[in-house]
């Protein structure tokens, strides 16, 4: 039985176990004529747990721990010599190779004697696991079943138990995404200390040329590697986005709050919001094709020099994707204004645009700053528009009309290809990572520590 299935059966259990809780429970409050602790809800719920969970983390460790166990069984079945023979990437290559065998997959020279005998003993031992898998699952889920449905009685506290269950479970959901961030910065950091073992730190923060070298050949042939012309770079093109943005966002942001009837922003935030949703590679390629020519053909127009693929042109077409943050947050940040800031001012002769000036901006002033730093931290890491509209220019310069190179787009170029990972080269993608990491949660931080700060609370 497949996994997909097997999840799939585990469920249709559940759902059977939670009616059995429910009408057990309806029918002891009706034979002892008393009422139960809680709701027959939650009688059903948690009988639908006790069958489902533990079968659930046997699944969840058996699908983790069988595998390794299988391959150490495998590679016992394999002579002894020859796995004395290979290198760790070897005999990686021989398991999976033996893997495909025993699915039934072909592979390239119809494989050995020795590994189509392993591979029969691999099919054999998947055998065996299956079929363990589902006696074991089977034994825990009628175990279960049977302590739930025993204990159904008027005092016990089901619904504590649920809620327990579920505080347990919000718990592991919000450990799982913080040890993912620590986990993700801390792969970034030790391969960003592998790089600095090559390159100084103050060459890399200081240095004001970018020309990285594919050649390991002695540290005097490993190229420059000075991120100030990126950095510049990001922040040119972030800088234009936000220009583009922050007006245009703004001001749509009042006009839905403040002046636009009840019809048109039901109909126009939606649309507006939609261009957070497109695709960054359709920017990128709009930016490309439309925005790029048109920019340079208005350039010669006017006799200025504007590249096809510029800050300018990745600028401007990210500030249009950016707009939605920036009116859709500091929209829903203007409506929350309490009404009587506005009616006080009104009552005290002011126009309405001279409220929205003087009350209600000042009012809403750090939750739209935040705003503005949530956006530009946005700007800086976006990655598709810049590979396609910026161009790779990594020189320090301060022309809007000609092509940079960003942090993002230094990144996909040396991760790109077949590359060796030991070497500064690919290594200073994650020093790259690791600073735009630091770069976007300061600004994120800032954010945080204006709205808590100035933050107005209101009756």
């Amino acid at each position: 039985m497949s996994n997909i299935a097997l999840m799939a059966t585990l469920l249709v259990i559940m759902a059977l176990a939670y009616h059995l809780g429910l009408t057990r429970s309806r029918a002891v409050a009706a034979e002892n004529d008393v009422r139960m602790h809680s709701r027959p809800g939650y009688y059903g719920v948690l009988v639908a747990l006790w069958c489902g969970l533990p079968a659930l983390v046997l699944f969840l460790l058996w699908s983790f721990l069988a595998p390794q166990l299988i391959e150490m069984l495998v590679t016992h079945q394999l002579p002894h010599e020859l796995v004395a023979s290979m290198s760790g990437r070897e005999l990686e290559t021989t398991l999976r190779r033996i893997s495909a065998l025993a699915e039934g997959r072909g592979v390239a020279g119809g494989g050995s004697a020795q590994e189509l005998a392993a591979a029969s003993h691999m099919a054999r031992l998947h055998t065996y696991e299956n079929l363990s898998l589902v006696a074991l699952m089977a034994v825990l889920v009628v175990a279960g079943l049977t302590y739930a449905k025993r204990h159904i009685s008027p005092q016990w506290r089901a619904r504590n138990h649920v809620e327990r269950v579920i505080t347990f479970a919000l718990a592991a959901c919000s450990a799982v995404a913080i040890f993912t961030t620590v986990g993700i910065v801390l792969s970034m950091l030790g391969e960003a200390l592998k790089f600095f073992s090559f390159i100084s730190p103050a060459e890399f923060f200081l240095g004001t040329t970018w020309n990285p070298r594919f050649n390991t050949a002695g540290s005097s042939a490993q190229g420059e590697f000075g991120l100030l012309p990126l950095l510049w770079g990001t922040m040119m093109v972030s800088a234009i986005a936000l220009l583009v943005a922050i007006p245009i966002g703004l001001m749509t942001a009042i006009y839905m709050a403040e002046y636009a009837p009840r019809w048109l922003r039901n109909i126009a935030k939606p649309v507006i919001e939609v261009l957070a949703g497109i695709p960054t590679i359709v920017y990128g390629f709009f930016a490309l094709i439309v925005i790029g020519p048109f920019l340079s053909s208005v350039g010669d127009v006017i006799g200025i020099n504007i590249r096809t693929t510029s800050a300018l042109t990745a600028g401007l077409v990210m500030g249009i994707m950016i707009i939605p943050f920036v009116s859709s947050l500091s929209d829903d940040i203007i409506t929350q204004v309490p009404k009587s800031l506005r009616d006080g001012a009104l009552g005290l002769g002011a126009t309405k645009s001279e409220t929205i000036r003087q009350v209600v901006l000042p009012a809403a002033l750090p939750g739209i700053v935040g705003a503005f730093l949530l956006a530009a931290s946005r700007a800086i890491g976006e990655t598709m528009i810049v590979v396609l509209a910026a161009g790779n220019n990594p020189v320090l310069h301060g022309n809007p009309f000609e092509a940079v190179s960003t942090i993002t787009v230094t990144i996909v170029n040396q991760l790109t290809g077949d590359m060796d990972f030991a070497s500064p080269q690919s290594l200073v993608a994650f020093a790259l990572g690791l600073t735009l990491f630091v770069i976007t949660l300061g600004l994120n931080v800032i954010a945080l520590v204006v709205v808590r700060k100035y933050r107005q609370q209101y009756e």
